[in-house]
């Protein structure tokens, strides 16, 4: 008989076991029903003598015709030493994606990434790349299936070009790691982006002062005030220990593998944030770190439950609008990264130079200190104000 898309549709179910019907044009290529009724389209073929059977799909994804010409093409591949199921299993044992990410975090990002870095990392993973791309193999990506993700993140640009670098970053990895031969990533055009300009005014940061002193935990408190004050990056701050500081002289010793820069930083302190450093010693806090986790032998991960409370007490968070069963939630209008620019504003507002204010924020170049800078508002105009007037004519 002759395998067609009518003949298929008769196919009668067997009471037990299984149907086979084969095709007098293609040899080995044939149909088979089980008595549940499931219909497959299967191949036949003999390798170093023995007899293999390959399945290459079910009906009705698989219509008649198109199955018959991959049984052909299956058949081309055997006449040149091809073995379907061999390929078909060592394709199975082909990692995907999720094991990619796991590598990534276990062998790259937790070695070598800060720990905020690693924390969006894992966010970016687990919300929005795995749920995509997991189940799939990291040879079978395509730049088709990293454009798509990409194009679904288009409402949120900054977000959507942070998961095509890590994708681009992981796939790197992927071909040195031979996981992958090529990096579905790369080319990709990415998103403009407009730039941050939020920085905390003198008002707002009284605001976020008193909401500050409200909060229960003083300690978590203590770590806001001491970014406010010095301009360091959240990870600097939670995983600073007690050793990096010369109280004596008033010297916080950053260690080049909390740094950006990968490089010692010196960076003075001032009154303020030497008193809160009192503050934090006067507690007796057990460990040697100023912030302690939970069994004080490791430092405290986090103090975003701190910063969203503490905004929202301060007018500084916008309620989102809530869903059945869960918990009001609150969008921050500022990120705690915003401190660090808020702290270089208000210096060179105050007519101190970028050089100055670099050192203090540890950056190389005055022009990135440059990006943190937004002069107040007060200072632009005053400086405005004192072009020379021109004399009225008559």
């Amino acid at each position: 008989m002759k395998i067609t898309q009518q003949f298929v549709k008769t196919l009668r179910i067997p009471k037990q076991g299984k149907a086979l019907y084969w095709d007098n044009d293609v040899p080995g290529f044939g149909a088979s029903v089980t008595a549940n009724g499931a219909i497959s389209f299967i191949l036949n073929y003999r390798v170093a003598g023995r007899v293999r059977r390959y399945t290459i799909g079910r009906f009705p994804e698989w219509s008649a015709d198109a199955a018959r010409n991959a049984a052909l093409d299956l058949r081309h591949e055997i006449r040149k030493g091809g073995d379907p199921l061999a390929a078909k299993a060592s394709a199975k044992d082909e990692p995907l994606v999720n094991d990619l990410a796991r590598d990534y975090m276990q062998v790259y990002a937790e070695k070598k990434k800060r720990p905020s870095s690693i924390r969006n990392d894992r966010q970016m993973l687990d919300n929005l790349i795995l749920p995509k791309l997991g189940r799939l193999r990291t040879r079978a990506v395509t730049r088709r299936d990293v454009e798509v993700l990409h194009g679904s993140l288009k409402r949120t640009p900054y977000r959507a070009n942070r998961v095509l670098s890590l994708l681009g970053t992981m796939f790197a990895l992927a071909i040195q790691w031979n996981m992958a031969d090529v990096n579905p990533a790369r080319g990709i055009t990415r998103y403009q982006e407009d730039k941050r300009e939020r920085w905390l005014s003198l008002p707002e940061l009284q605001r976020l002062e008193a909401a500050l002193r409200t909060y229960p935990d003083q300690t978590a408190a203590d770590a806001i005030r001491l970014l406010i004050v010095t301009g360091s990056r959240e990870s600097e701050v939670l995983t600073a220990d007690w050793s990096q500081f010369d109280l004596t002289r008033g010297i916080w010793n950053k260690p080049s593998h909390h740094t950006k820069q990968k490089k010692i930083e010196h960076v003075p302190l001032s009154g303020v944030a030497l008193g809160i450093l009192a503050n934090l010693r006067a507690r007796a806090l057990p460990g040697p770190y100023l912030f302690p986790g939970a069994n004080g032998n490791r430092p405290r991960g986090t103090i975003r439950r701190t910063w969203i409370f503490c905004l929202r007490e301060a007018g500084l968070a916008t309620a989102m609008p809530k869903i059945r069963g869960r918990r009001q939630e609150w969008h921050p209008e500022v990120r705690i990264h915003d401190l660090r620019h808020t702290f270089a504003s208000h210096l060179v507002s105050s007519g101190q130079s970028l050089h100055i204010v670099g050192k203090l924020l540890g950056h190389t170049l005055p022009s990135t200190t440059a990006r943190y800078a937004h002069v107040d508002d007060a200072a632009l105009r005053a400086s405005a104000d004192s072009f020379p007037r021109l004399r009225e004519s008559n």
